[in-house]
């Protein structure tokens, strides 16, 4: 059963957080915690029928042309069941816009798997460089490709993109967002 996020819910879902996903991929407990107040982000959360427990979650930001998933993971103890492939489908009906998500690189055997699981529902991998810029202070850039559904994006729909992720995602600013793209491309 997938739900709205309520407030209990959340020590959970950080946990689930800090479990799946390296440290520079995710912010501290009170950013996250932040995000909440932000009219842009919401949470989803897969439920086990019978004892309520936090199966995943999904958290998605409504940008102005698409939906950005930030964070998608399954608790440790429903991982390989079907439970993520399936929440995945059930939220790609209900969201009504371009579908985005990013995706390490294909570099080792677990960013494959997880390519191959988003391109197994659809999505499609994009060869653009793309940094995803520090989330907390002290934290480093990561490179990571971006993936749509449903199709390959152009360029220039890939630096429109880009510029609004920045911009609504991590809330940099015109001069930083420059910055950070002069140095994803560097020849």
């Amino acid at each position: 059963m997938i739900r709205d996020f309520v407030p209990e819910d959340f020590d959970r879902v950080f946990e689930i957080i800090e479990e799946s996903f390296p440290r520079d991929e995710h912010g501290t407990y009170e950013e996250h915690k932040k995000l909440l107040s932000d009219p842009a982000y919401k949470i989803y959360i897969l439920a086990d029928d019978e004892s309520r427990a936090i199966k995943g979650f999904m958290s998605i930001w409504d940008l102005e042309k698409a939906a950005h998933i930030d964070h998608f993971a399954m608790a440790p103890e429903f991982r390989n069941g079907g439970n993520g492939g399936k929440m995945l489908q059930d939220m790609l009906k209900h969201l009504d816009k371009m579908i985005t998500l990013e995706a390490e690189p294909p570099e080792n055997e677990m960013a494959v798997r997880r390519i191959g699981f988003y391109k197994r529902n659809g999505f499609f991998l994009n060869e653009y460089p793309y940094l995803q810029p520090a989330i907390s202070k002290g934290g480093n850039e990561v490179p990571l490709l971006i993936m749509t559904y449903g199709r390959n994006i152009t360029k220039e729909e890939f630096e429109a993109l880009r510029e609004v992720l920045y911009r609504i995602v991590y809330k940099r600013k015109p001069k930083e967002i420059a910055d950070i793209i002069g140095r994803t491309e560097k020849p």
